[in-house]
Order: C-alpha cells, then structure tokens, then sequence
C-alpha cells in the first residue's frame, strides 16, 4: 500500500470554487510526492473496514445479518417472543378455567322488599306509589343495597291487598301508571341496581275478564278456571268435598251465573286458575313475556305450591280422625294431600324458567326466578323448588325458617340455619329473611331489643340476605283489627306529621306511635343505632371475601348463643359470629375451638362502644340480644379440622390467592 508524503496535508472539503480552481491552474508546477512502501496486516484493513458502524447501507447490513452471532440471537429473540405468547395464552386460559363463577346480581347484594302500599306517598293520597318509590331510590342506595323487590302493583280490587289480580297487564291507579313503571324501572337501572316484581299465577280476582268470560262458558275461557257442579238442599249449597280454603270454610263457592262451584284455595274473590288447560298455562307465559320486556330483572312466583289439584276430588285426610268430617271449617284441620305440590307441578315451574332464560342471553341480564311457597315443615318439599343439576327451577325458593321459628334460642337459631343447609342441594344458593308482608315485624314478633342481632344474623350467613322495608331501623307493628296489617304500615322517614310519608292529611294506615325516634333521618345520625348497624354490616359483607362466599361453620349453640365462622381457603382472616337470642351468658370460645388465638379484635358489635377492642376467646361475655362480629388471624381454618367434618357449608366454593390477588376453584 502506497501513501504520499508530504510535509502536510490540506482538506480543501469547504474552500471557495476560486481558490479551487487556482490550485487546479498550478497543479503542473506543484512538487510531485514521494512515495514509500508500507507493510500492513491484511486482516486488520478488512476487520476495520467490515465493523458495523451507524447509518451503514443495505448491502452493508446485509453481510452482517448473514454472520453466525447476529443469526441465532435474532432467533433465540423470535422463539422467545412466540414462547412468551405462548405462555400467556395458555395462563390466561388457566386462569380463565381455574376461576370461579363470578357471583350474579341475586347473590352479591341483599334484597329490599318493599310494600308499595306503604313506602312514599307522592301525590297526598295517603297510599304510597310508584313515584314514591323513585323518590327514595337514594335511600337505597346509602344502605348498600342493589336489589329492590316489589310487591303486587297489578290492578285489583285490593279487597285482598292486591294479590288477586283483575289485570295483570295494567298498575292498579293507587300505584299510578305504566308511564310511572317504566320510569320507575329506567332511574333503578341508572343507579345500577335492579328490579324484581311479584307475580302470583295461582289465581285472578272475580272481576277478571278471563273469569267473568268463564261464567258464561265463552269460548276458550270456558275451561280457565276449576268448575263442578255442586248439590244444593234446603237452600244451601253442598260443595263436592271437604276441601277448606287457606282462610276457612269451604274452597267452594257457587256462582249464580254458571250455576256451578268454582274452587278457590284462598278468598272466595280469588278464584284459581285451571293450570291443566294449555290455554292458562300460555297465558301465565305471556305475561312473564310482557313484564320481562318492560325491563324487570326478576319475578317472585307466589303460592305456586297450590297451581295444581287433583283431579279425583276426594276428601282430604283429617288431621285429627276423631273429628267429625261435617265440623271441618279450619286449614289446619285438614292434611292437603290432594290441593298442594301435585305431580306436574313442577313441570309447570320449571316452563316459566324456560321462559324466562329466553330473556337471559344478553350478557349481563340474567334474569332471576325466586318461589314463595313457605312449606313451612315440609323442607324436601321445598327444596325441590331448586330443581335438578341438570334441569333449574328458582334460583331459590325463599327461605322462611327464620321467620316460623316458635320461640327463640340459641338452639332454635341454630337449627333453623342447619335445616336449610344440610337440606339445600350441593351447588345451590341459599336466601334468609326475618321479616316478610305475612309475618309479624321482628321487633313485635320477638321483642326489640333482639331487632340488631338478627339484622347481624341475617347479614352475616351466607347466602342472599332478604330485608323488608322498615326492618333496617327496627319498625314495629301497628294496632289493628285485621290481622294482616299490622306490619304494612307505612314508611317511617322522618319525625315530621306522618312520619314524612305522605304529605296529606292523613295515611291509609296510621303511622306507629313510635315514629319520632324510629325513623331513618334521625337514625342517620347516630353512630350507635340500629340503621347505622345494618349499613356497617352490609359494607362489611360487600367488603369482606370469607363474607360474600367462603365457608360456613357451625361451631357452638345453647340455649342462649348462636356461634359460627365464616372463612375463605388462602385467606388467614376469619370472622366469627357469637350472637345473643337468649340471657347473658359467657362462653370459652378456645376450649371448643382449640387453635383459636387467645385474642380477637371486636370488627363489630351491637353494643357500639365495643367495637375495635379485643376480646379475650376464652371469656367471651354477650348480654341479651347482644351480638358481636370477632376478626382473627390464623393458619388452620375450622373447615379443615376434623371435629368439625359435617358442621361447615360453602356454595360457590372459591379459594383465594394471595401471590396472585385473585380466587380459583381447584383447592
């Protein structure tokens, strides 16, 4: 390789044209360099000269990407990135198949029930409406609740309250109208809550056009409702058995029109239905259709034990065989082999699921289907409203037995809990009320000073808690004459005229004489009473996983207390419930449970000034009524121990993962 040499060299890369061209001129006479031979390593010019450097051309880089190193760690990059994708397809997939079914609206909150009769007057006619409800929408709301049922709004002549209808495609106008539904319907949704509506298929009012049709044997309708000749001697009416209606007497009345008995299993202006004509049973469909399509998000199907009777018309079984058959005039009296839960029954139930799946595809819209027979003694009879694993019914059929209790105890409690859930097939949700439209308030029923331990009790077993209206702020019964009022009075609101229910002059009930320290913007503002106790509580059930779908385990009952835990598999944080339905008493919780720790923080309790204090577990101490909500910390869940195999229940089992932060089903 040949250099020049010279004493220097000049970059004339930015020198004027004219100088330029001036050196070109006198190039000729320019000293000629000298040259001199250099050695250089040929493999040094070519390594300098083939080192990638930046902004290189294409064929350039091209001659690098074709080299060994460069090859394969394009490769390992490629392998790896599809590796990776790879990894998270199939964790998502994991994941996705390990999880656990996401619980439905019917599950993660409570239901507020609510008698429309006696909510919020809107418009000073002393009957609480449709609009009235709207209005108070925000009420439920601050109670941590997303679900309101309401009772029967159809027309009717409400000799009954309402539970017969004479329209079921039409608001009775003491509620208002289908423009106020569908409003109604509308702001519930745009809180986010929903919506569930009583429908009671078993019978219509008398002033029914469907009945009045029937009468007079038009057509189709001839056959919609149950008709029998009757005999008549010396001016009475034999009827064709000894069939006795829930209210007494005779579940026969003749018509003076047909000039036949038609049967009726409750007043005698509600005659039933003829559930074995296809016609009846496509009409009940529609009307599910119909309210569907208004946007409800649920029905309560009522008294559906009674849809059916025999056919053979035979005298029902005396309870008591020594009494005369002629003197029978009372329900009681009477075993009702041949006028409940009949063979088809559920067949037909099982239609109106069907119907009403057709309405659950949209994701998010489930539809949900409760039943309200109260078999009161007869538990498998009512479970069977759950259906098959493989053939659904109700998402549950609502669940009385907190409510029939004879007497309270601790044991009582206690065995009203387990009835249900040993009874309740595996797989399937429970439901618990305290209180209901047919059944004496808590408070009137078993005194007051029990009002928040039940609350604490219905909000803290598993399963769907079911509040009706009044009861988060202890309500109590009204003197009345008809039995079935009482405990429909109206709303108590405020401690102004009328207890803020209506503005006018008057309520189509009275208002509790108790209204001016029972009501919920006066309650609203104490730390200590019983509607700031309900919201704590239902925070708490929204808050806390072991409370939304963990274990179940019954750990003590006497005479006095009720106690259990409820725990979640992953997580070390238990809570156990030691509640009050009898006389102080004091229990060591460690020697029943021995890998209790020796403390538990009070997360709360019906004594307001205990909570946050920690309780020693081997003296813990509850007055009557009292009811305290125990946290603890621990690595061996009363569900794994065997002492306690065959006292723990769990529906929609999930397990948590603390490494991940989420729930899984295999554990």
């Amino acid at each position: 390789m040949e250099l020049s040499e010279k004493a220097g060299v000049e970059n004339n890369g930015f020198v004027q044209h004219e100088a330029l061209e001036g050196k070109e001129t006198d190039s000729s006479s320019q000293e000629v360099p000298k040259t001199c031979s250099v050695d250089v390593d040929p493999v040094a010019v070519e390594e300098t000269v083939l080192k990638p450097y930046a902004g290189m051309p294409k064929e350039v880089l091209l001659q690098f990407s074709s080299q060994a190193r460069y090859r394969v760690t394009r490769e390992i990059l490629f392998w790896l990135i599809i590796a990776g994708s790879i990894a998270l397809v199939c964790a998502t997939i994991a994941i996705i198949a390990l999880s656990p079914k996401c619980l439905d609206w019917w599950q993660a909150s409570p239901i507020y029930q609510i008698y429309p009769r006696s909510f919020k007057d809107s418009n000073m006619d002393g009957n609480g409406d449709l609009k009235g409800i709207q209005e108070k929408l925000d009420h439920i709301t601050y109670l941590n609740i997303k679900t309101i049922w309401i009772t029967s709004f159809f027309k009717s002549p409400l000799k009954d309250l309402g539970y017969g209808a004479e329209d079921f495609y039409d608001i009775d106008p003491i509620f208002g109208s289908m423009k106020d539904f569908e409003n109604l319907v509308a702001a519930i949704h745009d809180k986010g809550l929903k919506v569930i509506m009583d429908l009671i298929p078993n019978h219509t009012s008398d002033k029914h056009q469907w009945f009045q049709l029937s009468r007079n044997r038009t057509g189709k309708y001839t056959d919609y409702y149950i008709w029998q000749d009757c005999m008549q001697a010396a001016g009475s009416v034999i009827p064709p058995n000894n069939w006795v209606s829930v209210f007494g007497n005779s579940s026969w009345q003749f018509d003076d029109v047909r000039k036949q008995c038609y049967f009726h299993q409750f007043g005698k202006e509600q005659p039933d239905l003829n559930f074995r004509s296809p016609a009846v049973q496509q009409e009940i469909h529609d009307i599910i259709k119909f309210w569907l399509g208004k946007g409800v998000d649920g029905l309560s199907f009522s008294a559906v034990k009674f849809l059916l009777e025999a056919t053979h018309l035979r005298d029902e079984p005396l309870v008591n065989k020594s009494q005369n058959g002629e003197s029978i005039t009372a329900y009681s009296q009477l075993y009702h082999d041949y006028t409940t839960t009949q063979v088809g029954l559920h067949d037909i139930i099982r239609s109106f699921r069907h119907t009403m799946n057709e309405f659950s595809r949209e994701p998010g819209r489930y539809r949900f289907m409760g039943s309200d027979d109260n078999e009161k003694d007869d538990i498998e009879a009512t479970m069977m409203y759950y259906g098959t694993t493989f053939i659904q019914e109700a998402d549950f059929p609502f669940n009385f037995n907190l409510i029939n209790m004879k007497n309270l105890s601790g044991n009582s409690i206690s065995e009203a809990v387990d009835s249900w859930m040993k009874n309740m097939p595996a797989g399937k949700w429970p439901n618990w009320a305290v209180g209901s439209p047919n059944a004496a308030r808590v408070s009137t029923r078993i005194g007051k000073e029990y009002i928040n331990v039940m609350n604490m009790l219905l909000l803290t077993l598993p399963g769907t808690p079911v509040t009706y209206y009044g009861e988060e702020i202890g309500m109590e019964n009204i003197a009345s004459e008809n039995a079935t009022l009482p405990e429909k009075s109206p709303m108590q609101w405020d401690g102004e005229v009328n207890a803020g229910f209506t503005e006018g002059n008057s309520s189509w009930l009275p208002v509790n004489s108790d209204y001016q320290s029972v009501n919920v913007e006066i309650q609203s503002t104490w730390s200590n009473s019983t509607l700031s106790l309900y919201r704590a509580l239902t925070s708490l059930r929204n808050d806390e996983l072991p409370m939304n779908r963990g274990w179940m385990c019954h750990i003590w009952n006497d005479s006095n207390v009720f106690v259990y835990v409820r725990e979640l598999d992953g997580l070390d944080r238990v809570f156990m419930m030691v509640l009050n339905f009898g006389q102080e008493s004091t229990i060591d919780l460690k020697a029943i449970v021995p890998n209790l720790p020796s403390e538990a923080v009070i997360r709360l309790s019906t004594y307001f000034s205990n909570a946050g204090k920690v309780a020693n577990t081997r003296l813990i101490t509850t007055e009557m009524g009292e009811g305290l909500v125990l946290e603890y910390k621990t690595a061996k869940p009363v569900h794994t121990m065997e002492a306690f195999q065959g006292k723990c229940f769990v529906a929609e089992k999930a397990c948590y993962s603390k490494a991940l932060n989420l729930l899984y089903v295999n554990c």
